[in-house]
């Protein structure tokens, strides 16, 4: 049984939705399943709108899920610190804050809660503890996916949605009929959230060239411009479609995660970004590209092999190579076409993989879990 606690759980926004994105799902997870009080502070509450749209951007403090949203500003107020206090992906913590925290009197349990990866060293550095100048201890918690590691977040009944909703055509068909899309008989239907990337004119050339019939849905997003290039338009909306060759383009509007989740557990594949959405595609069961945040001294090669290493290396040796080839050139933002046509041809074997994994992860547990299990272990190792 887990012990009930105050969370604080801090998100500075960078540039896209993954902070915020997977805060917001950790500290809803926290609160629905575990009964935990949470604070989740936001600096960015336009963005945070983005994905609650019950949310007001202009509010200091507001509820929603069961979570204590709360304005994070340069103007800090004294605030009580919690029993549970995580930087998300290290994000630096008010000064004031971190004094109250040393000047509580109380044990304060301070994490880390560092960004995802595959690397094999992050098992060794899972929840080793750091201490600060100050007197505080800080543990780094990492997510990933191994069992020796904090997990990815997956709420408990996840899998079951899932397997009803992509069992359900129903369901599927209303679920695109709400975004204006009707799924075309025998039609390959996937998913397109990116960054900027000069691999999509490629993979769009292949699939327009197709001799199976495929449907792209295009969220609203940074990946559009390069898709309005391909078509020669000025500009995309949602809303807009476009036909080319076996190909039709669908752009669908910005979606709240539980909705964004609908959209890949309909799709037969999903090229995704960051982390947040990376996360929610595995759970999805089908096979998928990964579009990682391109990092300057090119770091994010390495996590990007590393992931492959763990993912693929049960697959046979020639979808591990498609696999592999197609994942590369996504992300060298060249010869996508060419990978798409040894990838297609692997697509069984990718799917029944894909299927797997996600028992896998399961198996692995959960972050919101493991995270709770971690405090309530601290406590108790505290008190003895």
């Amino acid at each position: 049984m887990s012990v009930k606690a105050k969370w604080d759980i801090f998100c500075a926004v960078v540039d896209n939705f993954g902070d915020i994105g997977v805060t917001w799902r950790l500290a809803r997870q926290l609160a629905a399943e575990h009964g935990q009080h949470v604070r989740l502070w936001v600096d960015d509450l336009d963005t945070f709108a983005r994905l609650c749209p019950a949310a007001n951007a202009e509010a200091e403090q507001q509820l929603h899920e069961g979570v204590e949203v709360r304005r994070w500003s340069g103007q800090w107020s004294a605030t009580e610190p919690a029993d549970v206090v995580i930087e998300a992906f290290a994000c630096n913590l008010p000064q004031p804050y971190i004094n109250a925290m040393a000047a509580s009197g109380r044990r304060i349990l301070w994490l880390n809660l560092e960004y995802l990866s595959a690397e094999d060293w992050i098992v060794g550095c899972h929840a080793l503890p750091s201490l600060q100048a100050n007197g505080l201890q800080k543990y780094f918690f990492f997510p990933g996916f191994e069992a020796r590691t904090g997990g990815l977040i997956r709420e408990a009944d996840l899998m079951l949605r899932c397997a009803e909703f992509q069992g359900d055509m129903a369901q599927q068909t209303a679920f695109l009929a709400s975004l204006g899309v009707a799924r075309q008989p025998g039609a390959r239907l996937l998913s397109l959230f990116a960054y900027e990337n000069t691999a999509v004119a490629g993979w769009l050339d292949a699939l327009a060239a197709d001799s199976r019939s495929n449907q792209l849905l295009v969220p609203e997003g940074r990946v559009l411009g390069d898709v309005a290039v391909w078509l020669g338009v000025p500009s995309l909306h949602a809303g807009d479609q476009h036909r080319r060759g076996s190909l039709q383009l669908c752009i669908v509007p910005f979606m709240t995660q539980d909705e964004y989740d609908l959209l890949l557990w309909s799709c037969d594949f999903n090229a995704v970004r960051g982390e947040e959405s990376f996360i929610r595609a595995q759970w999805a069961g089908r096979p998928l590209v990964w579009h990682i945040y391109p990092q300057e001294d090119d770091a994010h090669w390495d996590k990007l092999h590393a992931f492959l290493d763990l993912y693929a290396h049960e697959l046979s040796p020639t979808a591990n190579a498609a696999l592999r080839e197609f994942w590369r050139a996504w992300n060298a933002g060249q010869g996508a076409g060419e990978a798409w046509t040894a990838l297609v041809r692997e697509y069984p074997a990718l799917l029944e993989h894909a299927e797997a994994w996600t028992h896998e992860q399961v198996a692995n547990g959960d972050l919101a879990g493991k995270l709770v299990f971690f405090f309530t272990d601290w406590l108790g190792a505290v008190h003895a």
